[in-house]
């Protein structure tokens, strides 16, 4: 389902010094670019989605994302946006409210369609929300699951899978093996978000009022 990314180097971000976890950078073989992956601290999977989404270690900070919380629902104590213990576990409004600072849009995307009906190029990338299980230790598994954010995104032509879970980045390929990977998701009680940039849908909507509704999707599938 997922095909491990080949010619890889992971080298310390030394830019990496806002305490969002272990970002690394990734030198895609002999390619100049580079891949922006924070690995997993705590319960802050959705920093670390919304950071490895945008390829920048600095796009958001734990206390913009707990400032947003308080935004949200002015409390601090048992706020229903975040775990109560302040490690991360943001819920979908930090993550939709987040992406509007950016001049960014959240779209939900329905399972019961073909993920073949995306425009991917009017897309920016991807948010999935996916069961995680809670263990005690490494073990024993607690009875109850909490859920998990992690980014996809198309980088130099191939789409991966930058999951914070995960060591490193994962190429998931070209576009046709990108939406075979999230057809096999959205069978499952996974949830999938659209990010798009607002200033691009601007841009196509001065040049083509007609297609902007819904440009997400490919035409023949817009209402």
């Amino acid at each position: 389902m997922e095909n491990p990314s080949s010619g890889t180097l992971a080298n310390k971000n030394p830019n990496n010094g806002n305490g969002n976890g272990n970002g690394t950078m990734m030198q895609q073989g002999n390619q100049e670019s580079s891949i922006y992956h924070e690995r997993q601290t705590r319960h802050l999977c959705g920093l670390h989605a919304l950071n490895n989404l945008f390829q920048s270690p600095d796009m958001f900070s734990k206390s913009e994302l707990d400032h947003y919380c308080t935004t949200l629902t002015p409390r601090n104590w048992l706020n229903p946006h975040r775990s109560w213990i302040g490690w991360g576990n943001y819920d979908v409004n930090v993550i939709m409210y987040a992406l509007q600072q950016r001049n960014c849009e959240a779209v939900w995307f329905d399972r019961r369609r073909d993920p073949h009906c995306l425009n991917l190029k009017a897309i920016f990338g991807f948010i999935l929300n996916v069961p995680a299980q809670m263990n005690l230790g490494y073990y024993i598994q607690l009875p109850f699951q909490m859920r998990h954010w992690l980014a996809l995104r198309r980088i130099d032509g191939s789409y991966y899978n930058l999951d914070s879970k995960l060591r490193e980045p994962r190429c998931l390929g070209d576009e046709e093996s990108f939406l075979a990977f999230l057809s096999s998701h959205l069978q499952t009680d996974h949830e999938l978000f659209l990010v798009l940039n607002e200033e691009e849908q601007m841009q196509q909507k001065q040049q083509q009022e007609k297609d902007s509704k819904q440009r997400w999707l490919l035409p023949q599938f817009r209402d």
